[in-house]
């Protein structure tokens, strides 16, 4: 952890020095005057702006109007990851000139700086740094244009087939969302028409893979109406998520908390969903059964809580001798540090929590990439390890950033067959 946290504050170190050196270089044709104007003004917006993002959880966002709300968090984050990008790029023309001086020194001797010389490296040091600009402020663009993509639902549909699945469960149509986080919402008709989408595919079954709220069981409560109105024939299946506990604010007391999650379990059975806490359920139909396998966070990255336990959740299941099983697991750290290794029998897993970072790069197919790879090797979407498969759903709701950039909100649809 110290060394991630050691490599983060070079980052930024790095990010703002360059992105300090690119505005300087940017303002040379303006008068002394307006240089250093322009750059106090500069230097003191980046102190302000460092100064809401560390006091985060100290600005009482509710009493905040949600419009404004959006845009600042927006503007904070887009601007900082901005200055990354743009301190990217200079350091990538610092490094090559660099090594062109280095190749110099080596082969020809000191690298002199002639008019010839200088007139061959300026232009393609300006065209680094216009880029420089140009990728920064698309990249501050987009994260305020991000915020109307945050109840753009997707739906992502894919087929499974599995050898063992038993024939009467062939066709099964599975409708899977994970993270709602409740808290961050403020337009409930838009929520509504993403629950809309749910009971449009009509399936078999749903299941909710954790984080009903961010912190709080009573942010669900403005909308227990909408997601108490989704139905399927086998039933609605749900599991905690990291923020379901209420670990990342402050209690009065122990008490207090344990009623916190007492409320929000309560609220999962108000709307009809059954709450897997370490347990599992068998399906039967047509006389053949499933497994339905779901169990509380259990994260093996950043310090996240391990409150699942495999072995009740599969107290009495192997008794059965069930041909098929699927597991409901929040955190996808869990399915290759675990699940892959002692629960082989595992056919599918389903998983959310990373939200695919909300931001990233998807080409359907041909191209998938976002910063939370780095952290999570399993980040967004299908995979497998010889007949076991996961899938990571992106998220049905959003945290932190309330918006999405080219990681959109996500409905799942399975059919196993």
């Amino acid at each position: 952890m110290k060394g991630r946290f050691l490599l983060f504050l070079l980052i930024i170190v790095l990010a703002e020095v360059y992105s300090f050196i690119a505005v300087r270089s940017a303002l040379k044709p303006l008068s002394q005057n307006w240089r250093v104007g322009i750059l106090i003004f500069y230097v003191l917006f980046s102190i302000f702006i460092w100064a809401g993002f560390l006091m985060f959880r100290q600005i009482n966002w509710e009493e905040m109007n949600p419009v404004i709300k959006n845009v600042w968090i927006a503007f904070t984050i887009g601007f900082f990851v901005a200055k990354i990008f743009v301190g990217a790029v200079m350091l990538i023309d610092d490094l090559r000139r660099l090594l062109l001086w280095t190749i110099g020194a080596l082969y020809s001797g000191p690298v002199k700086t002639t008019g010839t010389e200088e007139a061959n490296s300026i232009p393609r040091s300006v065209f680094l740094k216009r880029t420089a600009f140009v990728i920064g402020g698309l990249t501050l663009g987009g994260f305020l244009w991000g915020i109307n993509n945050r109840y753009r639902y997707h739906v992502r549909r894919l087929k499974l087939s599995f050898d063992n699945l038993p024939a009467s469960f062939k066709g099964m149509k599975i409708v899977q969302i994970s993270d709602i986080h409740s808290g961050s919402f403020d337009n409930h008709e838009a929520v509504a028409k993403g629950a809309e989408l749910v009971m449009k595919e009509q399936p078999d079954i749903i299941f909710f893979t954790g984080d009903l709220v961010n912190n709080k069981a009573d942010e669900i409560e403005p909308y227990k109406d909408i997601f108490a109105k989704l139905s399927a024939p086998m039933g609605i299946y749900s599991t905690l998520g990291n923020h379901d506990y209420g670990d990342y604010i402050e209690w009065p007391n122990n008490e207090v908390k344990k009623q916190n999650l007492d409320t929000l379990k309560q609220s999962h059975a108000d709307m009809g969903w059954k709450l897997m806490m370490n347990e599992h359920k068998v399906l039967e139909r047509g006389g053949d059964k499933i497994a339905i396998v779901g169990i509380e966070n259990w994260g093996a990255k950043a310090g996240f809580p391990k409150y699942g336990d495999m072995k009740q959740a599969y107290n009495g299941l192997a008794e059965q001798n069930i041909p098929f099983k699927i597991l409901l697991s929040h955190d996808p750290s869990h399915w290759s540090a675990e699940v892959t290794k002692e629960y082989t029998d595992i056919d599918l897993t389903l998983s959310g929590h990373t939200h695919g970072m909300q931001f990233g790069v998807e080409i359907p197919g041909i191209f998938k990439w976002s910063p939370v790879k780095f952290v999570y090797e399993h980040w967004a979407g299908l995979y497998n390890t010889g007949k076991q498969h996961l899938y990571v759903n992106r998220g049905f709701g959003f945290l932190g950033y309330p918006g999405r950039v080219g990681i959109l909100p996500e409905i799942t649809v399975i059919e196993l067959t």
